[in-house]
């Protein structure tokens, strides 16, 4: 049974295609359609992006790609060895009522003799030899020095009002701020797809590149709107474009995979 590199690299000979016209079409780096070909699928990516490639990688080479994506699924549960858990045993611990305190056995009398007699309890002090309230003069002179601190206070606070309120303010020479911001749009993948953002000039003629990778679902990659743009996808049927809040299929002809999208309005 030929293993995942040998189908992919068998059919992208028999199509005549080199590693870097493939690369070149399916926007994936010719290192990691390589690597794939060589059943080496640690490309330093997540696996998501890795299991997107090769679905990209199948589908342009035209081939089964959820059997090459089955068959990816299974080597890497092969080669995962789960750690297996370990058990702790605890054993039973058994505690035992305390015994009731034995009442104290009372002294005995003998015949004819009277009881004792109970000991009476200690009597405890009711007066104190303490002063019961703080000393007038302590009082007295701590009322004096938070007065005094009082009235400092208050002659600062009044001649700075004085001072603050013959000052001038001087003008404001700043301009106003722009407060424009530069309009955006969202990229959002129904499945993973590369995308290709560019600045769409006057003359027609693509400018500067915005936005050139891959997006997955669950992550919206968020581009600046300059101007008007020409957005590519190598599925462009998986890409939403939201604009102001609100997602828009791309709808392209079939085969088509380049679209214009205006500039914001002023």
């Amino acid at each position: 049974m030929q293993t995942i590199g040998e189908r992919l690299e068998e059919a992208r000979k028999k199509k005549g295609i080199s590693l870097r016209e493939a690369a070149e079409a399916t926007k994936i780096r010719g290192d990691y359609l390589q690597k794939f070909e060589g059943n080496q699928f640690e490309i330093g990516l997540t696996a998501i992006y890795t299991r997107g490639f090769l679905r990209t990688y199948a589908t342009y080479l035209k081939l089964p790609a959820d059997r090459i994506l089955a068959d990816f699924a299974a080597l890497s549960q092969t080669e995962a060895r789960p750690r297996p858990a370990s058990r702790e045993i605890y054993g039973r611990m058994e505690v035992a009522p305390a015994p009731a305190e034995a009442p104290a056995r009372a002294p005995a009398v003998s015949e004819g003799e009277a009881p004792p007699a109970p000991r009476a309890a200690p009597r405890q002090r009711t007066g104190s030899s303490l002063p019961t309230g703080p000393d007038p003069a302590v009082v007295f002179k701590w009322v004096k020095i938070g007065g005094g601190a009082l009235i400092a206070i208050l002659v600062v606070l009044l001649l700075n009002s004085l001072l603050s309120g013959s000052r001038t303010p001087a003008p404001d020479t700043r301009g106003p701020a722009d407060s424009r911001a530069t309009p955006t749009i969202g990229l959002v993948a129904l499945r993973p797809i590369n995308v290709t953002v560019r600045v769409k000039n006057a003359d027609e003629s693509e400018g500067t590149v915005l936005f050139n990778g891959a997006v997955v679902p669950g992550d919206t990659k968020i581009v600046p709107r300059p101007s008007a743009l020409y957005i590519e996808a190598n599925f462009p049927e998986n890409l939403l474009i939201e604009v102001n809040g609100t997602r828009h299929p791309m709808g392209l002809p079939p085969g088509e995979k380049r679209g214009q999208l205006p500039a914001p309005p002023r």
